[in-house]
This record gives structure tokens, C-alpha cells and sequence, in this order.
């Protein structure tokens, strides 16, 4: 297995179980499932789509701590808790990453931590000169 580094800011909230942020490993950064809490780990009441905004924010900031941002994301994971928040989601993607869109898996799951609406799962590639 190659190098694996743990990534982390404090500007995305906290891990809520026995898992790093995101993990830093053969060029990915692979990180965890974000639902839609602040900083201060306070969850987002707010519509599907301000959810999504902020879970965006999240990933942001820990992409960035490796000089990255959304752009760099090559495959995303969303789990929705009702399906008919797809067309939701779909509006703030266009809104958020320009063409051509990254790889991504939609599926609808019984339940998600919190009991929240939404959880997002992102792998992103480093640029070519590395990180920091």
C-alpha cells in the first residue's frame, strides 16, 4: 500500500465517529461522507439545496487544505434520503462545477447519520505538481 496521509481542517466540521476526514493516498484524496453540519458540528435545518451548499463548503475547505477545490473532484457518491431531492441536486452541481461534470453515483438510502437529507462522498485528484 502506498503513503497515506490524513488530511483535515477546522474549518469542516468534525469527524462524528472513528474516521479521519479524508485520507490522502496515490495522488486521490478520498474523503469521508459530509451531511450538512457547520463548523461547529450544529446541523443545517435548511432546504435540500442550502444542504447541499453547505456540504459543498465543507468539502471545499478540506480540498483546499491539499490546493485544491471542486474543480479537482473526479467522482462524486451522493446519498439522498428521498430520491425526489435528485432535481435539487442536479441545480446546485450546475451551479457549482463547470463542464466537463466529474463521475457520480446517486442513490437513495433508508437512512444517513443524523437523520439528515443528504450525504455527499467525494474522491478528487491532487493537481500535477502535488499538494502545498
Amino acid at each position: 500500500m502506498g503513503e497515506r496521509n490524513i488530511i483535515s481542517s477546522n474549518k469542516a466540521p468534525k469527524a462524528i465517529g472513528p474516521y479521519s476526514q479524508g485520507v490522502v493516498s496515490s495522488g486521490l484524496i478520498f474523503l469521508s461522507g459530509q451531511i450538512p453540519l457547520d463548523e461547529s458540528g450544529e446541523l443545517c435545518n435548511g432546504t435540500i439545496e442550502e444542504q447541499v451548499e453547505l456540504i459543498f463548503q465543507n468539502i471545499g475547505h478540506l480540498l483546499k487544505t491539499q490546493n485544491c477545490d471542486l474543480q479537482n473532484i473526479v467522482k462524486l457518491t451522493v446519498f439522498l434520503k428521498d430520491i425526489s431531492d435528485f432535481d435539487a441536486v442536479n441545480s446546485k452541481m450546475i451551479e457549482l462545477f463547470e463542464e466537463p461534470y466529474p463521475a457520480r453515483s446517486l442513490v437513495q438510502a433508508a437512512a444517513l447519520p443524523k437523520n439528515v437529507a443528504v450525504e455527499i462522498e467525494v474522491i478528487a485528484g491532487l493537481n500535477e505538481n502535488g499538494a502545498k
